[in-house]
């Protein structure tokens, strides 16, 4: 390389830096312009602010419902129990009971005992229960609760074990023995206090005695919106002959060994159930059963849940749009105000990309200091949801970026039109301007 050819270089070099440095310069003085000129016009810049702190705030607040909507529902199907399909008698066109209260009675106690010893492959166990509602007393004080029927199997399979004493035994439902398991709610009702020591004590349950044995682990609101501790739980044989007089099952819930199997345990179950039912084509309109997969009714709800919480990010993502107007509309009455301004900057020799770049960078930052202030907002928000109105709310920081980066973006795009309007102002005719 020549001398000539070195020293060229050397002052292209000097001019990159010489650029990177007037650039830099020039970023800094347009923040500082733009902080000043926020200060200058405290409650316009407020009323500016305001459409981005709600429009964030919005954003991260619905998001958050939706992502804990759907927590709350997972946690609620986990809670009813682990790779589960759900079985219960329907269509009640086919088979009456005697006393026509349109039950279907064809699911017996024994189709639970055939299945458990049938598909030992993809089924761990079964539960077969009926489920009734009665009136319980204690005393003075009643309680209208459900009434389960089950088998030893039932507190495995549903995830409802005995927290205090002991469950329903085989020795239970073979005598027929008149025992029960209460949970939360019913102790509450009926003994005033959940931690009220009840076991031992004796409950009527339609004016027949039982001997409480145990109380169940609080579960709270179940995935269909009832009061899973507003339960008791009798023996299968007890609640079928003495209290309810029927030889039927509601349902049987059944346990498979692992999610993968649970499809092939879902096509098992109905087959046997058409077989032992002797049900006819077309097999949907004439089954007296139904099977739920638990998977299955999980993403449905979820998909119903994410739906949700897109139709409420969409109109919070529309009142960020509305604030973006604002922004907009606010920096075409400051490219007005500072026309002269304008003129005088260009006059000393100020580009026309340096003007693009004051004014961009100034509805920046309006909409991005909405933004840090809308997330704050959409946080606090979200607490006092949860903490005084006891909504699961789940906030994850891609929701804080999303919110913050979508906001600056909308000050980049509403910012366009007046940045690009001031620097096309001619200088002489900015300085003629009143």
């Amino acid at each position: 390389m020549t001398s000539a050819t070195k020293i060229r270089t050397s002052l292209d070099d000097h001019d990159d830096i010489g650029r990177l440095r007037h650039w830099r310069v020039t970023l800094v003085q347009s923040f500082r312009i733009a902080l000043r000129s926020m200060a200058a016009n405290l409650v316009r810049t407020g009323l500016t602010l305001l459409g981005m702190i709600i429009g964030v705030g919005a954003v991260i607040c619905s998001v958050g419902l939706g992502s804990g909507a759907a927590l709350k529902i997972q946690k609620q199907y986990e809670n009813m129990g682990k790779n589960m399909l759900i079985t219960h008698t329907s269509n009640p066109r086919l088979r009456f009971d005697a006393a026509s209260t349109g039950a279907v009675t064809s699911m017996k106690l024994e189709d639970a005992e055939l299945m458990a010893l049938k598909f030992r492959e993809t089924i761990v166990r079964v539960a077969p229960t009926y489920r009734g509602n009665a009136m319980t007393k204690f005393g003075n004080k009643n309680w209208f609760s459900t009434v389960v029927g089950v088998t030893p199997d039932y507190g495995e399979v549903n995830k409802h074990p005995a927290a205090k004493g002991r469950f329903i035994t085989n020795e239970d439902v073979v005598g027929r023995t008149k025992v029960a398991v209460v949970g939360a709610t019913v102790v509450e009702q009926l003994f005033g206090e959940r931690d009220a020591n009840v076991i031992g004590q004796h409950l009527d349950v339609n004016r027949i005695k039982f001997k409480i044995v145990g109380v169940l682990k609080q579960k709270g609101t179940g995935a269909f919106g009832q009061d899973e501790d507003s339960t008791v739980l009798v023996p299968l044989g007890t609640a079928m002959r003495r209290l309810f007089n029927v030889t039927y099952l509601s349902g049987i819930n059944i346990e498979c060994r692992d999610k993968s199997k649970m499809a092939l345990a879902e096509e098992q179950v109905r087959n046997f159930y058409r077989e032992r039912h002797k049900v006819h084509p077309p097999f949907q309109t004439n089954d007296d059963f139904h099977v739920h997969n638990q998977g299955m009714i999980l993403q449905l709800t979820a998909g119903a849940s994410t739906q949700l919480t897109a139709m409420l990010t969409g109109i919070a993502v529309v009142s960020l749009v509305v604030g973006g107007v604002g922004i907009m509309n606010i920096m075409l009455v400051t490219v007005n105000e500072r026309t002269r301004e304008i003129g005088l900057r260009k006059a000393v020799g100020a580009t026309s990309a340096q003007i693009l770049l004051q004014f961009l960078i100034e509805a920046v930052v309006v909409s991005f200091s909405g933004g840090g202030f809308g997330v704050g907002f959409g946080l606090g928000v979200a607490a006092l949801l949860t903490n005084r109105l006891g909504w699961v709310t789940v906030i994850t920081l891609q929701s804080v970026i999303m919110a913050a980066g979508v906001s600056a973006a909308i000050g980049v795009v509403f910012g366009i039109y007046p940045a690009w309007k001031a620097a096309q102002l001619h200088p002489i005719e900015a300085l003629r301007y009143e």
